[in-house]
């Protein structure tokens, strides 16, 4: 029970970002206590704990479950200046929101087996990419069309989807693999739709890519190119916008940006990749934008109105909970909802 409740106590500090020190002063006893604690050596009272749980606004019972999950390897590849102190935090909210998940999936006896087809496919340049992604898309039958919700895609092929909201613009998204099996893709769920889309496509290339020794910044090119591709794939660049044209409209490329849910500087980026205009008229696409803040505005401005949603986790505790495999106290605190509320929601 100590070793439960030291490890719990280490987690939810770093999920806090709190130190020992100022622990202690919150409760009123020594740091060395507080060592005492997360090192084992101690079990805090139920008064204590109580605190704690106030302090670190998780539910009494966190200190008491046992930890099944082991997160892979996480790379905060996006921002160098995401401190080591917010990195700890961001796992642990990861952590605890993928324990709930893979619990009640094994409540359920779900199979959440992920199969990557093409975990076999040798990635060479970039070329290669346009190959994979219709391979995937033939796969998961949704061939050329638009993707009208990613996260619903995403988790349908048993890919775990977190949205985290209390983070800053420093934390773009990040892939792994859980206990060595579960697929999981973290992503900030307070940018626009169109960013968001983006970002997870952009880590599933992490994800499933299997790509040649090279550096970061080229292990980002191909999964932008991922994320783009799977987004718009080429062949509908050419059916929406023809063949070479020296300039493409506004109007055009909002309403690529509304069927397909890609940003419209992204599009644009198709469009040279297409062969359909130029390097040089992008760049004096992105020198007209930034000398005219009016413009960048209305280029900048979501327009993909189909949610970026999936509520498969709360599906799933509803209906453990209609099947009488958790108590409503167990449910209320998988979804971190009142008690009182949750019972009134789930009355038929």
């Amino acid at each position: 029970m100590k070793e439960i409740v030291s490890l719990r106590l280490k987690n939810a500090r770093a999920l806090n970002g709190l130190s020992q020190q100022e622990i202690a002063d919150r409760i009123g006893i020594t740091k060395q206590m507080i060592s005492k604690y997360e090192n084992g050596i101690a079990l805090p009272s139920s008064r204590i704990l109580l605190q704690l749980s106030r302090i670190f606004n998780v539910k009494l019972d966190y200190f008491f479950s046992k930890n099944i999950v082991d997160l892979g390897v996480i790379n905060f590849r996006k921002k160098s200046s995401f401190s080591k102190k917010k990195q700890e935090s961001l796992k642990e909210k990861i952590r605890i929101q993928l324990q709930n998940y893979i619990q009640i999936e094994n409540i359920l006896s779900i199979d959440s087996t992920f199969n990557n087809i093409i975990q076999n496919e040798q990635i060479a340049n970039l070329l290669d990419i346009e190959s994979v992604v219709l391979k995937i898309r033939n796969a998961w039958e949704i061939g050329l069309d638009p993707i009208h919700n990613i996260i619903q895609l995403l988790e349908d092929q048993e890919i775990k989807v977190i949205e985290l909201y209390d983070v800053d613009d420093k934390f773009d998204g990040l892939a792994t693999f859980v206990n060595e099996k579960f697929p999981i893709i973290v992503v900030n769920g307070n940018f626009p739709v169109e960013r968001k889309r983006f970002t997870l496509l952009h880590e599933l290339g992490h994800l499933l890519l299997n790509l040649p020794d090279c550096d970061v910044k080229t292990q980002e090119n191909f999964c932008n190119k991922f994320a783009a591709e799977f987004l718009f794939p080429k062949k509908m660049v050419v059916k929406e916008f023809g063949g070479y044209r020296d300039k493409v409209s506004l109007r055009e490329l909002i309403e690529a940006q509304k069927k397909y849910g890609i940003s419209i500087r992204a599009a644009m980026y198709r469009l040279v990749d297409a062969s359909i205009i130029s390097e040089k008229r992008n760049i004096d696409f992105y020198k007209k934008i930034n000398s005219d803040p009016k413009l960048k505005k209305e280029v900048d401005q979501p327009r993909f109105e189909t949610p970026e949603k999936s509520n498969r986790f709360e599906q799933l505790i509803y209906r453990a909970l209609s099947q009488e495999l958790i108590t409503l106290s167990k449910a209320a605190s998988l979804l971190n909802e009142d008690l009182e509320k949750l019972k009134r929601s789930s009355l038929i």
